[in-house]
């Protein structure tokens, strides 16, 4: 999981080399304007990750939720034919 860190842009601004070593070791930075997050400072090497580090990662900052797993047995919603949008495109065309 990655640590975040919040801080203003001011602050930001003045002690950059030490934000980017802290980036450097896995944290990320929120900078604030007045206390809202307007920024994040993040490693830019993200495609070193693999797609389920990244994924736990947005998770993390709240960027995206977790999925709802579910198992091999569970069906689809909603099964339809192959063919249901071409019988659909042609019944609205009124090719029957």
């Amino acid at each position: 999981m990655m640590k975040k860190n919040y801080i203003g842009i001011r602050e930001a601004r003045i002690n950059l080399s030490k934000l980017i070593r802290d980036v450097r070791g896995g944290m990320e930075i929120i900078i604030t304007d007045r206390g809202t997050p307007v920024a994040r400072l993040v490693m830019a090497k993200g495609d070193e990750l693999s797609l389920e580090e990244r994924i736990k990662n947005y998770e993390s900052c709240g960027l995206i939720e977790p999925s709802v797993k579910q198992g091999k047995d569970t069906p689809s919603p909603v099964e339809l034919p192959r063919d249901y949008a071409q019988r659909y495109i042609e019944e609205e065309r009124g090719d029957e």
